[in-house]
C-alpha cells in the first residue's frame, strides 16, 4: 500500500465527532465479542456461541463465532483507540448486517421481540465511521500527521 493510499485510509477531518460516536460503540461492540469468543458478561463463548449459530443455519458454527466474535472484540477495541478506524468500522458494519439478516429481520423492529433496533443502531453508526473516519482524537490522524511529515 502506498503513502497517498494510506493516508486517505487514515486521515479525518471530521473533528471531535466521531469521538462521540467511536468510543460507546467501541465499548458496545468489544463487550458484545468478549461474550461470544471468552463467554464474559453472561456469554456463552465460542463453544455456546458455536452451537447456537450452527442451530439457525451458520455454519460451521464455531468458525461464525469466532469470525463474528473477533470482529465485534478487536473491531471495537480499535473503535475505542481511533485505530484503522475505517476498516474496523466497515467490518463490524458488515457484521451487523449478517446479524440483522440472520437473526432479528424475523422479529420486526422492536428489541423487545429480538428485532433489529439495535443492530441497525449499530449500523447506522458504523457506517458513519467508515465514511467519516475516526475524527480528529484517533490513533489514525496522528499516524496519518506522521506520513505527511516525512
Amino acid at each position: 500500500m502506498n503513502k497517498l493510499t494510506l493516508n486517505k485510509l487514515l486521515i479525518s477531518n471530521a473533528g471531535l465527532g466521531p469521538l462521540m460516536l467511536r468510543v460507546p460503540v467501541g465499548i458496545i461492540l468489544a463487550a458484545h465479542g468478549a461474550q461470544k469468543l471468552f463467554g464474559w458478561f453472561g456469554g456463552y463463548g465460542l463453544e455456546g456461541t458455536g452451537q447456537w449459530m450452527a442451530s439457525i443455519g451458520l455454519a460451521p458454527g464455531f468458525l461464525m463465532a469466532l469470525l463474528a466474535g473477533s470482529a465485534e472484540f478487536f473491531g471495537g477495541i480499535a473503535l475505542i483507540f481511533g485505530f484503522a478506524t475505517r476498516p474496523a468500522a466497515a467490518l463490524t458494519a458488515f457484521t451487523m448486517v449478517v446479524a440483522i439478516f440472520s437473526v432479528h429481520i424475523g422479529n420486526g423492529l422492536f428489541m423487545s421481540n429480538n428485532g433489529y433496533e439495535f443492530a441497525l443502531s449499530l449500523l447506522a453508526a458504523t457506517v458513519a465511521l467508515t465514511i467519516q473516519g475516526g475524527g480528529a482524537l484517533s490513533i489514525d490522524n496522528k499516524l496519518s500527521a506522521l506520513l505527511n511529515t516525512k
